[in-house]
């Protein structure tokens, strides 16, 4: 479904060049769950905006289902970190959801139907009429991934986006998306800073190395499909995998500094003592 190919951008200005993304090459099977991850300031944001067609590469292609991205395709859906700034305040929760519905030129009953649907899926359906800042930051979030689902996209990217919402919060969402992923069968491309839940969410995690970067390692999450934030994130695979990611975020940014890295440890390895 989504097809990553040598990717590389580097941002030049008067007297100043800095390479952010060297080589990326991955894949993303169709309805996949993937998780990136990497040391802070390694271009994941950046990659994410090339992938969704935001930003253009220096060098590189990525394809969606074997079109080529020049733009943002009809196919993407994008929910950005920061949602007090993607939802606009002074329309209600309903206009913000079917903004994007318009300009795929449907007509008012479908539109209002796919609104309906995916402010339920998200727990909002009694919201529509309110404004973003009568919610709270979760809500707030919701509404923004309920505007991403009504798109009805083949693939959604995903920036961070618990990144502003407190624990528990969080948690919430987590377990929304996991949901919405196995209901809709929707292709997930989520970049997250935090490990744990790269772990809990993702089939697969791929690392990403220190700036200028590259793919470091891409781990196959090989936990049960039915996860839950209590009983999964204490099983003793959950940690294994935690410790794998862990282990090679660090390797990453020895390299960048300099230091030799350690031999790289088996994902089926048992945890250090």
């Amino acid at each position: 479904m989504l097809d990553v190919r040598g990717l590389k951008k580097v941002y030049e200005g008067p007297g100043r060049r800095v390479e952010a993304v060297r080589d990326l090459t991955f894949t993303v099977a169709a309805g996949e769950l993937v998780c990136l991850v990497g040391p802070s300031g390694c271009g994941k944001t950046t990659l994410l905006k090339c992938v969704g067609g935001l930003l253009e590469p220096t060098a590189g292609e990525v394809f969606l289902a074997g079109r080529r991205v020049a733009g943002p395709p009809p196919g993407m859906a994008f929910v950005f970190q920061e949602y007090g700034r993607s939802l606009f305040p002074w329309m209600r929760v309903g206009a913000n959801v079917e903004l994007p519905l318009r300009q795929k030129g449907l007509g008012r009953a479908r539109r209002g139907e796919l609104v309906a649907d995916a402010l339920a899926s998200v727990g909002l359906a009694d919201a529509a009429g309110a404004y973003p800042w009568q919610l709270s930051g979760g809500m707030q979030q919701r509404v923004a991934i309920a505007r991403a689902l009504a798109y009805e996209p083949e693939v959604l990217l995903m920036d961070e986006p618990f990144a502003a919402v407190d624990a528990q919060t969080r948690a919430d969402l987590e377990d929304l998306v996991r949901a919405l992923w196995r209901e809709r069968g929707i292709t997930v491309l989520f970049v997250t800073h935090d490990i744990d839940e790269a772990v809990y969410l993702g089939q697969r995690v791929i690392v990403l190395s220190a700036s200028p970067t590259v793919v470091q390692e891409q781990l196959r999450v090989d936990l049960p499909d039915g996860r839950d934030q209590v009983h999964t994130r204490v099983a003793p695979r959950f940690a294994e995998l935690r410790t794998r990611v862990y282990e090679q975020i660090q390797a990453a940014k020895r390299s960048a500094a300099g230091a030799p890295l350690k031999e790289p440890r088996r994902a089926d390895a048992p945890p250090p003592h």
